[in-house]
């Protein structure tokens, strides 16, 4: 059930990543005709076309054109549903984000404040779902033994764990929370890839017609190289992250140049925003693992589990070139305030030992605010710390009748045939 439910959530995730936010394009009006190259600004009309000569071939590249993004209709194709759906979320990130830009004036504090903003309204899911987790981790034990009894029948299996985890008080929903975080991304995303590139989004900050914050946006400014061909058009929001070398928030800035390309993926350098989340992811990826005593030997699960830990997070390194610089401060802001929750919650976990040494400051160390470890109610019946039956216990009773039936009563007869 539980990889069941992270299966539909990535997928619910890469439908919104596909239809979020549909942006409307704004073209020239009918019958205009604009001679590639130029701009056209907007309340003019255009001159006479001028008939270019026979030696001028025509562009194949269409003409950019100003990104206006609003709210995405109702349609009855699935996409734009989850994108209708998804646009409260678009325009609370969109208003909290454009509401702080006009007080702080920096983009990427902006950002950093969201983060915080965020991640504090999640504390009590994100509490919910470590105390799962570790309980989880408690009990895993026991629920080895519980799949070691019935190998061989799999719904009493399940019944037998269901009783178990009921009985131990560990709640499965709350892992269920840690898709939180993943869907929120997706929000940020669209607001730091459209959001902070569009000439007008004043319609995305309007809720039942009523513009929350006040933000005016000028008229498509085009934007041309050095050769007077039209690039683009100047966003409506200033991007700009001065404390960081004046990069843009909306773009892929921030590489290491590599000596050659990598194919597939055509990664050209190495971020190093992308380094530095991973670093910290490998750090969040540690804590949430139980401690262990580097003289136990682990089972095949549990080392699987530590090396999925590791090397899960090193993947960021090569997508980090499809991440605009946006996302990543809101990723290692988020990361960071995680590793900080964690530490207050269930401590180290299995962060140490690194390289067979542990710290002074990392030994017997107490969270401060730590999870209660489940523990096996006192009962007649069976042990404490054993598997919880799949079914009621029987009475003595019944115990004491199904044992007569299976005593076999041998008679006289039978004595005087094993004497012959």
């Amino acid at each position: 059930m539980h990889r069941l439910a992270i299966a539909a959530g990535l997928l619910v995730a890469a439908a919104l990543v596909l239809g979020a936010c549909e942006p409307i394009v704004q073209t020239a009006s009918p019958g205009a005709s604009v001679t590639p190259g130029d701009s056209l600004t907007p309340g003019s009309t255009p001159g006479p076309v001028t008939t270019p000569g026979p030696t001028t071939a025509p562009s194949a590249t269409p003409l950019p054109t100003p990104l206006i993004v609003s709210p995405a209709p109702l349609k009855a194709d699935p996409v734009s549903l989850l994108a209708f759906v998804f646009n409260p979320i678009f325009q609370a990130f969109l208003i909290l984000m454009v509401g702080i830009k006009a007080v702080v004036g920096d983009m990427g504090v902006t950002i950093i404040i969201t983060t915080l903003i965020v991640r504090t309204a999640l504390v009590p899911l994100m509490r919910r779902q470590m105390v799962s987790m570790r309980r989880m981790q408690a009990i895993a034990p026991e629920v080895k033994e519980v799949q070691r009894r019935y190998k061989n029948d799999k719904v009493k299996q399940q019944q037998a764990t269901m009783a178990l985890y009921k009985e131990r008080g560990v709640s499965q929903a709350g892992c269920l929370t840690a898709l939180l975080p993943l869907l929120l991304i997706l929000p940020m995303y669209q607001v730091v890839r459209e959001g902070l590139t569009a000439a007008d989004l004043t319609e995305s900050l309007k809720v039942f017609g009523f513009q929350v914050v006040p933000l005016t946006c000028p008229p498509p400014i085009p934007i041309h190289d050095a050769l007077n061909h039209l690039v683009g058009f100047k966003p409506c929001i200033d991007s700009t992250i001065s404390w960081l070398g004046g990069i843009h928030a909306n773009a892929f800035e921030g590489f290491i140049p590599l000596p050659l390309t990598i194919p597939i993926i055509n990664m050209t350098g190495i971020s190093i925003f992308a380094l530095v989340y991973t670093g910290l992811q490998l750090v969040a990826s540690r804590m949430a693992l139980p401690q262990h005593d580097p003289n136990t030997p682990l089972d095949q699960n549990a080392r699987t589990q530590r090396a999925f830990a590791i090397w899960l997070p090193l993947i960021t390194v090569l997508y980090g070139n499809v991440i605009p610089v946006g996302v990543f401060i809101y990723l290692i802001v988020s990361t960071i305030y995680q590793i900080v929750q964690q530490f207050f919650t269930t401590g180290w976990g299995g962060m140490f030992p690194i390289f067979g040494r542990t710290p002074a400051f990392a030994v017997d160390h107490k969270p401060r605010f730590p999870v209660a470890v489940p523990t096996a109610p006192t009962s007649t019946a069976r042990p404490a710390g054993a598997p919880a039956q799949p079914n009621p216990e029987r009475s003595s009773l019944d115990r004491t009748a199904s044992a007569n039936a299976t005593i076999r009563h041998r008679g006289r007869q039978g004595r005087r045939g094993r004497r012959r």
